[in-house]
């Protein structure tokens, strides 16, 4: 019969969003890269197009980025007042951006050439972006209440809607309808546009805990079948790339992330100062947040191997290259699958009646298992008691050692230099709810075969001393959960008697 490998029982952990795969999904954007600005960062916009540069407004100037080494590639300064809303267009060259006197100015990202200055709003500019589906037009909202749809090849306003009383501080061109436009403004209302009449087809109210708090933000699913609006503290909104997530951030200093289906958050990630504007590269590699302080953080997040191979990008460059051939006789892909990996029979070598005696690998033992093998049990213990090696392998480990009635053996005859890692093992899990009960047996037997030489190691003497203070401290607080538990049965049928 072949030796059987331990089995190592994952053993569950408690209820946390902290080890959730969600949270450890958002927790792999690390590394945050720390720029400070001259004055507080008021938008950030990643371009929709590759390599996703994005473009970073503070004070009177813009400047673009790029993901990759997070250093400035241009810097646009030629505003004659503060710089608000720079937003890059659907194909990387051009960026529009509205500033406090007014004006509206479009940019070459390349030369930095003013190309065209559409002047008509009286007051502030801080909403200026492209429309995805027209890219010869652009959406201002401007504290003058007013909201405009520009032509501008010909700098000319095609439709101006009026509606709103107070500043109209954001909103937003339909990416599946270039006639609807969803703003939101000041006066608490949010408001769907047709850009054809220039007439309000439906108004929001109710945003906010009172109904009359500012609406700060708007945003459209790309359905344009539901919008989200923020109100008071919250001041930032973006979706990630699948439309799956809402990232949420405001003046508490934290960005939130919900899912969509519930509208429950799922993770958070907490940051130096208030946020002002929060950002989300459409590959999903980059969050960019600017803050109150003039700081603006980027995290970055390395994709894996298998999201590059299905990047429709890299499909549409194997096409090119003449990679198309592998596609004979299958079908394309279709958009969100990926590259198409096509299995091939091997043909047979060798005469008709000749058969191949199939070879397998052996499976290579761990090292505790080949140490299990030759019934070498105290270095077998040895192995899984070094600090890499993780809990559920030395308990597992334990456990097979306790089945082949081989536990004492493994504990004989060590000294203070060889007893110290048990010991420690022991302080550490004695109060783990996964581990407790097995610590316990461990340690009633270390103490029945080493309780003749306490006395002769200050260390061992002080291991002993540290694991009998966390036992009686976790006695101590079992009582006192039982005392809780026990009032709360009494106010809870107290009040179940008033009920009744």
């Amino acid at each position: 019969m072949d030796f059987q490998p331990v089995v190592v029982k994952p053993h569950p952990r408690p209820a946390s969003s902290k080890h959730s795969p969600e949270s450890r999904y958002w927790r792999q954007f690390k590394h945050p890269v720390f720029v400070k600005e001259y004055a507080p960062v008021t938008s950030v916009h990643f371009s929709p197009c590759k390599p996703h540069r994005f473009a970073v407004t503070a004070a009177t100037r813009i400047q673009i980025y790029a993901p990759r080494t997070q250093k400035v590639t241009k810097t646009i300064s030629r505003f004659k007042d503060v710089a608000r809303s720079g937003s890059i267009r659907a194909d990387g060259k051009l960026v529009v951006a509205g500033d406090d006197s007014g004006l509206v100015q479009v940019f070459d990202i390349n030369s930095r050439a003013i190309l065209r200055t559409l002047d008509s709003h009286k007051q502030p500019v801080h909403v200026t972006k492209f429309s995805a589906l027209m890219p010869t037009q652009v959406l201002s909202c401007s504290d003058d209440t007013t909201a405009k749809i520009w032509d501008v090849p010909s700098q000319t306003a095609i439709t101006t809607f009026t509606s709103h009383t107070d500043y109209v501080r954001s909103g937003q061109v339909s990416t599946s309808n270039p006639n609807l436009v969803l703003t939101g403004s000041y006066d608490s209302t949010v408001r769907l546009f047709d850009a054809r009449s220039g007439h309000c087809e439906m108004v929001m109210g109710g945003t906010g805990g009172g109904g009359d708090a500012p609406v700060e933000q708007v945003l459209m699913f790309p359905s344009s079948t539901v919008a989200i609006a923020s109100a008071g503290p919250i001041l930032p909104l973006a979706f990630d790339g699948n439309v799956s997530r809402l990232l949420t951030g405001g003046l508490d200093q934290m960005v939130k992330v919900y899912d969509v289906s519930t509208y429950k958050v799922v993770h958070t990630m907490r940051y130096p100062a208030p946020i002002l504007c929060l950002a989300i590269s459409p590959d999903e590699t980059h969050i960019a947040a600017g803050m109150s302080d003039g700081t603006l953080s980027v995290r970055r997040r390395q994709p894996k191997a298998s999201e590059t191979a299905g990047d429709p990008a890299f499909s549409a460059a194997a096409l090119r290259s003449g990679a198309f051939e592998s596609f004979l006789g299958s079908s394309f892909p279709t958009l969100g699958q990926g590259s198409v990996k096509q299995k091939t029979k091997s043909k047979p070598v060798g005469d008709v009646d000749e058969f191949r005696v199939e070879s397998r690998r052996a499976k290579r033992l761990r090292d505790y298992d080949r140490l299990l093998k030759s019934f070498k049990y105290s270095a077998a213990l040895d192995s899984v008691l070094r600090k890499q090696v993780p809990p559920t392998t030395t308990f597992s480990l334990i456990q097979e050692l306790i089945h082949r009635d081989g536990l004492r053996i493994a504990l004989t005859g060590r000294d203070d230099v060889l007893l110290e890692p048990v010991l420690r093992l022991l302080v550490k899990y004695v109060t783990d709810p996964r581990f407790g009960e097995m610590v316990c047996d461990v340690a009633g037997i270390v103490i029945e075969m080493y309780t003749p030489v306490l006395g002769q190691s200050p260390l061992i003497d002080s291991l002993f001393l540290r694991l009998r203070k966390k036992v009686a401290a976790e006695l101590r607080f079992q009582k006192e959960l039982l005392k809780t538990k026990g009032a709360l049965d009494m106010v809870l049928a107290t009040a179940a008697s008033l009920a009744g």
